[in-house]
């Protein structure tokens, strides 16, 4: 009869750490909004688009960013700049150079030295 309360003690022990080992498991949220960024940069370096056609997928998913309240990860902006640096769209540029720099506080040095370049 003791032998069977303990089996009963031990099994429900058992199964309260795997329910508790369970709810631990969540995953964490992200911090940043990846979309499709990393599939647009590998195709960027495959040459499978062209910058325009990069350019529209980047400024939509960086759309649905905004819309989520995230931000998207770091060198999102100094790739969208890039690309329109390609297009000879030096505004746009600028403007998602800052936003880097801006985001990313860190980059500064290289976003200001990039911004230089630029400069007239």
């Amino acid at each position: 009869m003791r032998s069977a309360a303990i089996r009963a003690t031990r099994l429900a022990g058992a199964a309260l750490c795997a329910l508790a080992l369970t709810g631990c498991a969540t995953r964490p949220e992200p911090l940043y909004y990846w979309g499709n960024y990393q599939g647009q940069v590998y195709a960027y370096f495959k040459g499978d688009t062209a910058p325009e056609e990069q350019i529209l997928a980047l400024e939509a998913e960086l759309e649905k960013a905004r819309a989520k309240g995230k931000r998207p990860p770091p060198g999102y902006h100094a790739h969208l700049a890039m690309l329109y640096g390609k297009t000879g769209r030096t505004d746009r540029l600028q403007q998602h150079l800052e936003a880097e720099k801006a985001q990313f506080p860190e980059s500064a040095p290289f976003m200001d030295f990039l911004l230089k370049k630029i400069a007239p």
